[in-house]
């Protein structure tokens, strides 16, 4: 906290300015908070609001807040009466008058969170606030309207602008390392030796997005395993009897693992910056490192392959349906048959928007890479097994081309591939009645 913000606090705790007078704890008291917060201008007072209603909204039950994110969406929304005055009176000549329009589009909502972001941590406390939001929307879909207001602000806070990379080794606070072990996502960090490897090993990297109001605080992390070639299998880059290889004789660089540390920033978009900037760290220290590739798990292959294969409303080609049959049907998979699925899910199966409904894969490919290599019986873990059958693949980071495929897949044109696996898949195909 800087100096002053201590300065605020120590004459709000003598005065008691704007100190909310002690009541049994509601959302409809929080809410009469707000709209003192909206509507006063001392500095002193906005800044003892704020802290009142972000310690106050975190002790009210789950019920409770769903109930304030209610009233908040009917009470904190769009001045209609002053828009549709100005929408009538409005000359599009005038610069002013439309940029006073765009003032009154503005939800109320959104000065509000701006106030309440003025308090010590508030961008913190916000985060929590729209945390408890998301869950609030499972069951009342018309609060999405209010989380627009969260998703747009985090967007403009949270830019590239004010994100700093840094790369976690082992000398990183305790704290941050803790974090890491929490939040990874992907793999399980099962101890302190197994981080350690992770980040700590000649051959490894761990980079991190930080903000300045977060700074213990990791957002995105990416580990990087440097090494000869392209790996099929992410069991020797977990494996921590492997002895490290000399990074200077690595040729490759592997995006192995990409976790997202904070719930309350979905869809705020900061993992593609990510990858080109440990892209640049890399290719500073290792002049020798030419290839950029990930080792991806396929989420929820499985799934969609048995949801598919006991549904008779979908019509797929002949030689697909039987691809996902034999997947499904048989106890052991024919690895062919589910290479070739894996390669269809990933470069067909579309959701509404038109793009891969494969979420790694839509990222990945939004980020400009290609799918380069699909390898079966890439990762033993009975999880990856019972999500994918532990087929991952490597996606393709081509420096020379990764503007082009982004383009490309933006327009909704077929996702880029390396023209071998494509040449691999369709050489199997005619083995597909054989087994």
């Amino acid at each position: 906290m800087n100096q002053h913000q201590n300065f605020l606090n120590s004459v709000i705790q003598r005065l008691g300015i704007g100190k909310p007078s002690k009541k049994s704890l509601n959302s409809e008291n929080l809410i009469s908070l707000c709209n003192q917060l909206v509507s006063k201008n001392g500095e002193a007072t906005l800044f003892s609001l704020a802290k009142s209603i972000l310690e106050d909204f975190d002790s009210l039950s789950e019920e409770q807040k769903k109930t304030f994110f209610t009233k908040l969406l009917k009470q904190f929304s769009v001045d209609r009466p002053s828009l549709k005055k100005a929408l009538k009176d409005l000359d599009y000549s005038d610069e002013g008058q439309l940029r006073k329009l765009h003032k009154l589009i503005e939800p109320k909502s959104q000065e509000l969170f701006r106030r309440l972001n003025q308090a010590p941590n508030g961008t913190s406390s916000l985060l929590k606030m729209r945390e408890s939001l998301l869950k609030c929307i499972k069951d009342s879909p018309e609060l999405k309207s209010l989380d627009f207001d969260f998703s747009h602000l985090f967007n403009s806070w949270f830019n590239r602008g004010f994100l700093r990379l840094e790369r976690i080794d082992w000398t990183t606070s305790a704290n941050v390392l803790e974090k890491i072990m929490e939040y990874e996502a992907v793999h399980d960090i099962s101890d302190w030796q197994d981080l350690q490897n992770r980040v700590a090993a000649a051959d490894r990297r761990l980079y991190a997005f930080f903000h300045p109001a977060l700074p213990d605080e990791p957002l995105i992390f990416i580990e990087v395993a440097l090494m000869k070639e392209v790996p099929n299998s992410i069991m020797p880059i977990l494996d921590l009897s492997v002895k490290p290889i000399d990074p200077h004789n690595a040729n490759t660089a592997v995006f192995y693992s990409i976790s997202n540390c904070q719930m309350a920033l979905k869809g705020v978009s900061f993992g593609s910056f990510l990858i080109k900037q440990v892209v640049s760290e890399i290719q500073k220290e290792f002049k020798e490192i030419k290839q950029f590739v990930t080792l991806s798990p396929v989420t929820g292959l499985r799934k969609w392959a048995h949801k598919i294969n006991s549904s008779h409303d979908i019509e797929f080609p002949d030689n697909i349906a039987k691809d996902i049959s034999d997947c499904c049907d048989k106890e052991e998979p024919n690895q062919l048959a589910l290479m070739r699925l894996t390669y269809y899910y990933l470069t067909q199966i579309k959701n509404k928007n038109g793009d891969a409904i494969n979420p790694v894969a839509h990222f990945h490919l939004g980020n400009g890479a290609s799918i380069y290599k699909i390898h079966t019986h890439a990762n033993n873990n009975q999880i990856a097994i019972d999500d994918s059958w532990g087929v991952m693949v490597n996606y393709l980071y081509d420096l020379d081309v990764v503007a082009k495929n982004h383009e490309s897949y933006a327009n909704q044109e077929p996702p880029a591939v390396s023209p071998k696996l494509t040449k691999l898949i369709q050489s199997k195909k005619k083995k597909i009645l054989a087994y």
